[in-house]
């Protein structure tokens, strides 16, 4: 009796656990299986697949619009990741302050468009940045900025531009949550003892603060990075991926070859390679964080 006893609790623990395990390869670990199995092979959604080895993978080396995606959202990371963490920063360390007032009515402000549909925001942004009638346009002309509109979703670069505005106006108040975060980890005595010593707020910002939330600014540095590269929504709904494909990423790209060209293998490929290199990013964020002290 007692033997039973003990094995059954021995095997409990395990029974306990095990529907995390059937969930996670159903739904996470036989996706990816099948995705590299389909990724070698060639399938349009339905028939028989036809094994052909390597060969998706040499197409998508030599694919031009495959480097070509990586290449916007490299440019597109640039474009707005500086400036929001900068004013990410800025905004925390405003709303980490003791002067301030109103802090959880900005709070919310700022969090707002991260939780708004970003299917309908995107579509507002198609709106407001109208080459002819947008607002944006509009409010440039009437204060004298411009004289001849903006192709704001017309030319590459400011196609590029665009998309980086409503993704900066998306995650600004996420990453300055996160900031506030590192922000409030910070010993007030450090700031009392720079006053003391004659340390101004400028240089107490550059020399404590910035220093101290330095792990958390490389943690949504890793964040954005992997969000840039998964751009969907915004490229898809704004520019569809142009113009002359200015705009197009690694995701609008496995989309385009799966549900328009009906390629699932090649789609696959796709989806592997971006994988690997997710997980690539993952490992890097990892080996940031060790601490080693």
């Amino acid at each position: 009796m007692t033997s039973r006893l003990n094995k059954q609790l021995k095997i409990a623990p395990y029974i306990y656990i095990s529907p995390y395990f059937i969930l996670f390869f159903v739904f996470s670990l036989y996706p990816i299986l099948y995705s590299i199995y389909i990724s070698f092979t060639d399938w349009n959604g339905s028939g028989e697949k036809t094994f052909i080895g390597f060969e998706n993978y040499v197409q998508l080396f030599g694919d031009k619009n495959f480097w070509l995606s990586l290449w916007n959202s490299s440019i597109i990371f640039l474009m707005y990741v500086p400036l929001m963490l900068f004013l990410g920063l800025i905004f925390a360390s405003m709303l980490n302050s003791n002067w301030m007032v109103g802090k959880g009515f900005f709070r919310m402000a700022l969090f707002v468009p991260n939780f708004v549909s970003v299917v309908a925001v995107s579509f507002v942004f198609v709106l407001l940045l109208n080459t002819q009638n947008g607002l944006f346009n509009n409010v440039l002309r009437n204060i004298g900025l411009i004289d001849n509109p903006i192709p704001w979703l017309e030319s590459p670069w400011w196609a590029r531009i665009s998309v980086s505005i409503m993704v900066l106006y998306r995650w600004l108040g996420y990453n300055m949550l996160l900031l506030m975060t590192g922000l409030q980890n910070i010993s007030k005595d450090l700031y009392e003892a720079a006053y003391v010593d004659g340390a101004t707020k400028i240089k107490s910002f550059f020399f404590i603060t910035i220093p101290l939330v330095k792990k958390m600014l490389l943690f949504c540095t890793v964040l954005s990075t992997i969000g840039t590269f998964s751009l969907f929504t915004e490229p898809f709904i704004l520019t569809q991926g142009g113009p002359l494909n200015s705009t197009l990423t690694p995701v609008l790209m496995l989309y385009t070859e799966s549900f328009q060209n009906f390629n699932f293998g090649y789609a696959s490929s796709i989806a592997v390679c971006f994988f690997i290199l997710m997980m690539t990013v993952s490992l890097i964020q990892m080996r940031v964080f060790d601490d080693k002290e």
